[in-house]
């Protein structure tokens, strides 16, 4: 059987960790050759080759840091030259087009929830401390309403998370469920249905109870995500595995709002006010390559399940998002959540519960699964989302 391999790769330095695991090299000795495409290990008569992905090329002479760590693995830092073509990164969700007809969908179990809508705008929303701006530079009163951003039948607006959506008429879609009070909301509850909002006015999915988003006071939709697939009203539903979905739209929203605002630490909170994950963004250009090898996994979740056979090949290449993280359920690291609330350098990210304790699970898994050593780092822990 083939050693396990973890490859992490900077793409901006160009640089790789290679980590073989699964070896013992202490009962016997080993002959490792690296060559620019393959890694070649012999022991005795046996000979394995591990090949790299196609986009992946080493440079032996470059290798350093040679380390055998007993329980963890072989590693080893090289030079590399990757590079990931575009065209290969599949977009797992999308924003509408103006002017394009175009259909929301529950991502969770597909249920059509905007049916051919064309918006005629689809428009960007300033920063949310934008008023603040405007008050200190500007000497006269604000000219801006708060009504200026709240969008028309016709628009759609894009927050860093959400969706701001004018409902064309005052009774709901055929696959939502509007839920204006707690009563309301009951028989939704009592059917397992992850609704922990506060809010009073609350948009769900008909078919598999998802909470979507929330109606704001003035009467618009905000939908969030994390919830919703777009795609163009001739295409049908593209059934995206759930933890897929989740991993790339939050790594995504938090490569560009580190982009934008320069922000790399971000508080995970639901829908009902509660902090649920403190995320800190450390690298935003890795690209890995994995394999199980002989490695037996642990208990999959329904979740994750399809993460077990990506995993196993490692001919592919994927690109993902470096984050040190802390959970913060049942009460966990209160303290530094009080800090980091009066942090202006914390960006907060709203998102419904159940999608904060999937997006947990996600970070667990992949904290998990890294080699003993990489699971922890200035106290935080280390994990990938892949995009």
């Amino acid at each position: 059987m083939a050693p396990a391999v973890f490859l992490e790769i900077r793409q901006r330095t160009q640089s790789a960790l290679l980590l073989l695991r699964d070896l013992k090299l202490e009962s016997c000795p080993m002959d490792i050759t690296v060559m620019p495409s393959l890694i070649e290990l012999k022991i005795g008569e046996d000979c394995k080759a591990l090949n790299l992905p196609g986009e992946v090329r080493i440079v032996p002479s470059s290798c350093r840091g040679l380390q055998y760590v007993p329980g963890d693995g072989l590693h080893m830092r090289f030079l590399v030259q990757a590079s990931l073509n575009s065209k290969m990164l599949t977009a797992v969700g999308g924003n509408p087009k103006s002017k394009k007809s175009c259909t929301f969908y529950c991502q969770t179990c597909g249920e059509s929830i905007i049916r051919d809508r064309t918006f005629l705008r689809v428009l960007s929303l300033p920063n949310e401390d934008w008023s603040d701006l405007v008050d200190e530079w500007c000497c006269h009163p604000n000219p801006f309403t708060d009504n200026m951003f709240q969008p028309k039948n016709n628009d759609c607006f894009l927050g860093h998370n959400y969706f701001l959506i004018n409902p064309e008429s005052e009774s709901p879609e055929p696959g939502l469920e509007i839920c204006h009070s707690e009563s309301q909301c009951a028989t939704s509850k009592s059917s397992n249905s992850p609704l922990n909002s506060e809010t009073n006015s609350r948009v769900i999915c008909k078919r598999c109870k998802t909470l979507l988003g929330e109606v704001m006071p003035s009467g618009v939709t905000k939908y969030f995500f994390t919830e919703l697939l777009v795609q163009p009203s001739e295409d049908c539903f593209n059934t995206i595995p759930r933890s897929l979905f989740i991993q790339s739209v939050v790594a995504q929203c938090l490569v560009e709002l580190s982009s934008a605002r320069s922000t790399f630490r971000f508080s995970i909170q639901g829908t009902d006010g509660a902090v649920y994950i403190l995320i800190w963004l450390l690298n935003s250009d890795t690209l890995l390559v994995e394999s199980l090898g002989n490695l037996t996994s642990t208990e999959a979740f329904s979740l994750l399940e399809h993460d077990l056979s990506s995993a196993s090949r490692p001919s592919e290449i994927q690109k993902a998002i470096k984050v040190l993280y802390h959970p913060c359920v049942k009460s966990r690291n209160n303290d530094l959540v009080d800090t980091w609330r009066n942090d202006i350098g914390v960006h907060p990210l709203k998102f419904p519960a159940k999608t904060c304790l999937d997006l947990l699970l996600i970070l667990t898994r992949s904290n998990a699964s890294l080699p003993s050593s990489l699971r922890w780092m200035n106290s935080f822990q280390v994990a990938f989302l892949k995009m």
